[in-house]
């Protein structure tokens, strides 16, 4: 990391870039956070919005709206911008304008002299971390999504309550794309160190492999569903966003399942997906090569071949 001072630039102050400074304010993860946005003006009141509550916090980060030259210095610059998708548009033509926007961030960025860790929380987010590895050069291991960690929690969150554990003492995955082809690995799924469908077949009719497949849907589904019934998604991706900043800032070496380009892993190579990955200082220093089933590996397989094929259409001249 450049030096001591734990400082983030957050790109893109919208509902989830909020939700993210806003949690790293209340859990004191940072020790400056620079806010960049289009919009120069709500940049600053976002700032000022977020100062007038340090009292209240415990916390004493410096916070304020900058630019692109605050990347320099910083551990950690997480993207959140993004453009939405239009009326009929397709997802390739989504992904291109996407492109586009992180053309215009990603260029500045690295011009500053930035050497710390790209945090990609636009989606599709593979796909954007993907885009971002190609555009600025780094080390894939530098350019970090959030992959399906949200995902994961909400599946250790929903596990908790089947089995009525802490979901802390759940561990579980969910992996590939960060969306419809994702799934989750059940050979790999443990409640403290016992397998999870044999606690199911020890159970009698108590819990079953057709209630945890439903689980896995509810999962997937679960942004669709907010979606519905708020229009939009933020809390939750941005306090995983946090957790995954600390873990960097914290040189923690934590296992979180977060979105890193495969070279080789499960079979899978040029393609950014969601696996566990060991998280620190350095960005990524290692994948965790789970033993998957073969058709779970035909599940990742699939996820992969979606990914790639989506970003293969993306114009990068």
């Amino acid at each position: 990391m450049p030096n001591d001072n734990r400082k983030i630039v957050l790109v893109g102050t919208g509902f989830v870039g909020m939700s993210f400074a806003y949690a790293l304010l209340n859990q004191n993860a940072c020790d400056e956070l620079v806010l960049i946005d289009l919009d120069t003006r709500r940049a600053e009141g976002e700032a000022m919005d977020l100062n007038h509550g340090l009292a209240f916090s415990g916390s004493h980060m410096k916070i304020h709206a900058g630019s692109y030259r605050d990347c320099k210095d910083a551990d950690i610059v997480a993207i959140c911008a993004g453009v939405a998708q239009k009326p009929g548009e397709s997802r390739i033509d989504l992904l291109q304008r996407n492109t586009a926007v992180f053309r215009s961030i990603i260029g500045p960025v690295t011009d500053s002299g930035f050497r710390g860790i790209f945090l990609i929380a636009t989606n599709p987010v593979d796909i954007m971390a993907h885009v971002t590895q190609r555009l600025s050069g780094f080390d894939h291991r530098r350019v970090i999504g959030t992959g399906t960690a949200l995902d994961t929690a909400r599946l250790r969150y929903m596990l908790g309550s089947y089995f009525g554990v802490d979901p802390r003492n759940v561990h579980a995955y969910v992996m590939g794309e960060h969306g419809d082809s994702e799934f989750v690995p059940w050979s790999q799924a443990l409640i403290a160190t016992k397998p999870i469908l044999t606690i199911c077949e020890e159970s009698g009719d108590r819990y079953c492999l057709g209630h945890l497949k439903s689980i896995s849907e509810e999962v997937k589904n679960a942004a669709q569903k907010i979606i519905a019934a708020k229009k939009a998604t933020y809390y939750g991706i941005g306090m995983a966003m946090v957790r995954i900043a600390k873990a960097i800032l914290g040189n923690e070496s934590s296992v979180l399942t977060v979105s890193m380009l495969l070279q080789g892993e499960y079979g899978q190579t040029d393609v950014y997906a969601g696996v566990p990955c060991v998280v620190g200082r350095d960005g990524v220093s290692g994948i965790l090569t789970l033993s998957l089933t073969e058709k779970e590996l035909d599940q990742l397989k699939l996820s992969c071949g979606l990914l790639k094929k989506a970003f293969s259409g993306i114009q990068f001249s």
